[in-house]
């Protein structure tokens, strides 16, 4: 997993803290999440699960069959529970800064 997460990656992630879901449940939560900024495409969204599958940030933990359709669901593992709340963390933290920043500017202006 390279230093930098983009943001569909990190939408993902944070969907699936909630708990094992499957892809269409991933959309979703990536949707709301986003309030609708970063809808996700099945295709990019299943190319995603493989390669965090690879890296060992999720992993899937079962699939069912469901209108004649497999559902396969995924998970964090402890590996992506501790890149997911790094992450956030930077992010919190880079935020206050800019934030901060702002508020400088806005008082000078």
């Amino acid at each position: 997993m390279t230093k930098e997460m983009r943001e569909p990656t990190f939408l993902v992630l944070a969907t699936l803290a909630e708990g094992k879901k499957h892809g269409y449940a991933i959309i979703q939560g990536v949707a709301s999440l986003s309030e609708g900024e970063v809808d996700l495409k099945a295709g990019t969204l299943y190319a995603m699960l493989d390669r965090l599958t690879f890296d060992g940030v999720i992993e899937s933990v079962g699939e069912e069959i469901v209108g004649g359709r497999l559902r396969r669901y995924y998970e964090l593992t402890p590996e992506g529970t501790t890149l997911l709340a790094e992450e956030s963390q930077r992010r919190v933290k880079v935020s206050k800064i800019a934030l901060h920043r702002l508020r400088f500017v806005r008082g000078n202006a």
